[in-house]
């Protein structure tokens, strides 16, 4: 892969097999506001990928642990 071969990123690049999307209302916009505002210290304290399945949990979506994204090392 050309990304690879030109050592853009450490490790080896490649393209995720799924996605995962939510959706908000219009009211809810202060709050998703505060929270991009506040991401970089929430992520002190639980990863993406914690939170990732936390939305998971709470949106009640079922998934298989095979399809989830897996952190890099």
């Amino acid at each position: 892969m050309w990304i690879n071969k030109h050592k853009f990123v450490a490790g080896i690049f490649s393209w995720q097999e799924g996605f995962g999307a939510f959706t908000y209302g219009k009211s809810q916009l202060p709050n998703i506001s505060r929270y991009i505002d506040n991401q970089q210290k929430h992520h002190q304290k639980h990863t993406f990928y914690e939170e990732y399945l936390d939305f998971l949990k709470a949106f009640e979506i079922k998934y298989d642990e095979r399809y989830i994204f897996k952190p890099i090392d």
